[in-house]
């Protein structure tokens, strides 16, 4: 493929770009202002939990700072993550899409921003208000997915349908935190985590196909990545049932053999990177990407085990696994990845991608270790937050400058 021939087959989802002039380049497609307050928001907001959680500050206007610090890991972060990849994604899944850029895209981003706020102040301005701003935010997503859904050969609707229960499960949330509905919120919120590993892996079948076929065009490999469904879909029905069975049935020890069966079948995903002709799983992004099923595989192992055998209650702490590592592991991925590609450039690693990955990584077992050595609980809550935390600084280091210019290879967006 010649020069010319690659420039219009990257430019071919940009036919429908909106003519709207003076465009900035931060607001020129969905992920760029996203990104642009994600990096800053999660290195505030985990800043605060450690020193909340510490006892170092107290900020009367936060509620239940457990509360607060889990919805905003799970909403808070999930309805930027997902608009993000879906304002990115959903223009070249669906050839004719406008993207979504300019004015409409800075009303949502304002709209993101009062949920935020609106949640952290909940004890003043009320929870009516945190719930019609941040349920508002989440429907909107869905309906600007709603071409997904509705797709007649349903090649993405799993994403929609996956929203639309997260949708009902927050409603369900906030209707807890008002006495409507009898379950506590933070067994919904386990509920509400299940769901979105669920929706992470599904995201995650696409983010492979384009990230590692870019990579290895790039690297000159001669082979094709095919990320597999059944291997997904089994993961999914694993993670669901443990989510179901966890509700409804915490103390029973099924639960551990549960743990165990759905860390397997997340595990068994990493077999596609397995290629017949190629070597890749030398190769960083291939690393990247195979972590964020380690982790999520860990941890729903390590429950069960805890569960099973041990019952040094350490569940919420292996938890983490799933949480801070795949999940928060997935966003940073999918940050990198789009951070190169859609501004224009190569997929490329180098130290601050491996110090990424790797301090997430690591703050992640030294949460897990807090059972073990529950004397040293402090230090491992502080070490751990300050290592999340890094990556997201050099996050900012190394692609704020990019988000803030136009692309690097002349294409709108």
């Amino acid at each position: 493929m010649s020069q010319e021939q690659e420039k219009l087959h990257a430019t071919s989802h940009y036919l429908y770009y909106p003519d709207e002039k003076d465009i900035p380049p931060y607001l020129a497609y969905g992920f760029r202002p996203i990104f642009l307050l994600l990096a800053p928001y999660m290195i505030i907001s985990m800043t605060l939990w450690g020193a909340l959680w510490s006892g170092v500050i107290y900020i009367p206007f936060i509620g239940n700072i457990l509360t607060w610090h889990i919805y905003e890991m799970l909403f808070g972060i999930l309805t930027a993550g997902t608009l993000a990849f879906l304002s990115t994604g959903l223009p070249e899944l669906f050839p004719g899409m406008v993207p979504f850029v300019g004015k409409r895209l800075k009303y949502i981003m304002i709209l993101w921003l009062a949920g935020r706020l609106s949640f952290w102040m909940i004890d003043v301005t009320g929870i009516y208000l945190a719930a019609f701003l941040n349920l508002s935010m989440l429907g909107w997503i869905i309906w600007f997915a709603k071409d997904a859904v509705l797709d007649k050969l349903q090649r993405h609707a799993s994403i929609g349908y996956t929203l639309v229960a997260i949708f009902a499960i927050e409603v369900w949330f906030f209707a807890s935190e008002l006495g409507f509905a009898k379950s506590s919120s933070l067994d919904i919120l386990k509920v509400a985590a299940g769901a979105i590993v669920v929706l992470v892996l599904l995201a995650m079948r696409r983010v492979n196909m384009e990230a590692v076929n870019e990579l290895m065009e790039d690297k000159g490999i001669d082979d094709t990545f095919i990320s597999r469904p059944p291997k997904t879909n089994l993961a999914i029905f694993a993670i669901s049932l443990f989510t179901i069975v966890e509700f409804l049935y915490p103390n029973n020890s099924a639960l551990g053999w549960l743990g165990l069966a759905t860390g397997a079948a997340i595990l068994a995903i990493t077999a596609d990177y397995k290629l017949k002709d190629e070597f890749i799983l030398n190769q960083p992004f291939v690393i990247y990407l195979a972590l964020i099923y380690l982790m999520l595989s860990v941890g729903y192992a390590l429950m069960g085990w805890d569960i099973l055998n041990v019952n040094i209650n350490g569940i919420n702490h292996f938890r983490h696994f799933i949480t801070s590592g795949g999940i928060g592991l997935a966003y940073l991925v999918v940050m990198i990845i789009i951070g190169w590609i859609h501004t224009g450039r190569h997929l490329t690693s180098n130290i601050y991608t491996h110090l990424m990955i790797g301090l997430i990584v690591a703050a992640t077992f030294l949460r897990g270790l807090i059972p073990f050595f529950p004397e040293y609980t402090s230090e491992f809550y502080a070490y751990s937050a300050v290592l999340f935390v890094i990556p997201f600084v050099l996050y900012m280091k190394v692609f704020f400058g990019f988000l803030m210019a136009p692309r690097a290879d002349g294409i709108k967006g």
